[in-house]
């Protein structure tokens, strides 16, 4: 049987957060679906670090969400990825978004969580209490502020929760991700 996997996405996502995962599952021979708003699409931006003490922002590609989160049932996925980017911001605020979040937490399904994706993360913080997780070091704050502990490492794994600084780390976060989500 195909596996499915579901990604969470809005404009201003991160354009090789995107990009890579997406290409990736599609290699692996899943079925991807990407998720927002609404079905349209999207428009990416490419983070840099450039010696700025924070990253630089430009526009990116196009990438299309086929399905709106409010149509998305969780159960029939079996992973589940969060990009970050500026998504994340606004993504969390959709009121569907904590629900599909908190399936994959209740029924142990893997999640990759990249750079920003953490902010979707604290939606669900009563599954957020005592976990360790990665994020860009800007998220720090709310990590910490829903029970998690903060790793600086760049890669770090606790359970079902694959977590990444950025898009660097993606290589490490999507074979975990793949590990995972083929019964490894």
């Amino acid at each position: 049987m195909t596996k499915k996997v579901l990604i969470l996405a809005g404009d201003a996502v991160e354009a090789l957060e995107i990009y890579y995962p997406y290409f990736r599952c599609l290699e692996e021979g899943y079925e991807t679906t990407i998720a927002a708003g609404s079905p349209k699409k999207l428009h990416t931006v490419v983070h840099d670090f450039i010696g700025w003490e924070t990253y630089t922002e430009k526009e990116g590609y196009l990438i299309e969400a086929t399905a709106s989160f409010d149509e998305v049932d969780p159960e029939e996925y079996d992973g589940l990825i969060i990009p970050g980017g500026r998504a994340p911001e606004h993504i969390r605020l959709n009121e569907n978004v904590p629900a599909i979040v908190s399936h994959f937490f209740e029924a142990n399904k893997p999640i990759a969580a990249v750079c920003h994706a953490s902010l979707v993360l604290t939606t669900v913080k009563e599954y957020m209490k005592g976990r360790e997780l990665t994020a860009y070091i800007a998220c720090k704050p709310e990590v910490e502020a829903v029970g998690s502990k903060y790793i600086h490492d760049p890669l770090h794994t606790d359970g079902n929760l694959i977590s990444g600084h950025a898009w660097p780390d993606l290589p490490g976060l999507m074979k975990e991700f793949v590990k995972q989500v083929n019964g490894e």
